[in-house]
C-alpha cells in the first residue's frame, strides 16, 4: 500500500470511528446480515379468530413490526406453541410472499384481508423450503401459527381474525 494513502485512512478511520454510535459500523452491518439465530421474543398482543360459526379462537401472538423483524420471523425456532404464532402487519396492504428459511417446524400461514377475514390458508408448509407461499391476493397481514392447528381447530378461509395490530388496517 501507498504510505501516504496509509497515512491518510488511519486517522480517517479512527475519525469516523468516533463519530459512530456506540457498537459501530460492525452492529450496523450486522443488523442487514443473513439471520443465524431466532430473534428474541418480539411484543406480544391478543389476536382473536372467529369462526363463521361464531366460535372463537383466542391466541397471544408476537408481533413483527419493523423490516428487519418481519424478514426474521419464526426463522430458528424449534416449537410455536398452539396458543401462540407471530403476525406481520404490513405498512400497506399487499400481496404477501412468504417462505420457511430456516424455519425449523411447519407453520400455517394465515393471509388476513383487509376487511379482516381470511382470504387464504397455507397448512403445515415444508420446513426449510425456499419456495414461495403466496397470498392470492391483497392482504393487511400474515399470521404464522403452528402446523395443523387451522385444521385442527376448524379455522377457514371467511373466519374473522381482530387484534390491536390489525385495528389500523380493517
Amino acid at each position: 500500500m501507498d504510505t501516504r494513502i496509509g497515512r491518510w485512512l488511519r486517522p480517517a478511520a479512527l475519525a469516523l470511528a468516533m463519530l459512530l454510535p456506540a457498537g459501530g459500523i460492525g452492529q450496523a452491518l450486522a443488523q442487514d446480515a443473513e439471520p443465524t439465530a431466532a430473534q428474541p421474543a418480539l411484543p406480544r398482543q391478543q389476536l382473536v379468530i372467529t369462526g363463521q360459526d361464531g366460535k372463537r379462537h383466542e391466541f397471544n401472538v408476537e408481533v413483527a413490526k419493523t423490516p428487519r423483524q418481519q424478514e426474521v420471523g419464526l426463522m430458528f425456532r424449534t416449537s410455536i406453541p398452539a396458543d401462540s404464532g407471530m403476525l406481520f402487519p404490513w405498512p400497506e396492504p399487499q400481496p404477501s410472499a412468504m417462505w420457511m428459511k430456516n424455519c425449523p417446524v411447519p407453520e400455517d400461514m394465515v393471509f388476513i384481508g383487509v376487511d379482516g377475514k381470511i382470504g387464504h390458508i397455507a397448512e403445515n408448509t415444508v420446513p426449510y423450503s425456499l419456495a414461495n407461499i403466496e397470498s392470492h391476493g391483497t392482504v393487511a397481514a400474515t399470521l404464522e401459527l403452528q402446523g395443523g392447528l387451522t385444521a385442527k381447530l376448524g379455522i377457514s378461509v371467511g373466519d374473522t381474525v381482530t387484534s390491536p395490530a390489525l385495528s389500523s388496517k380493517s
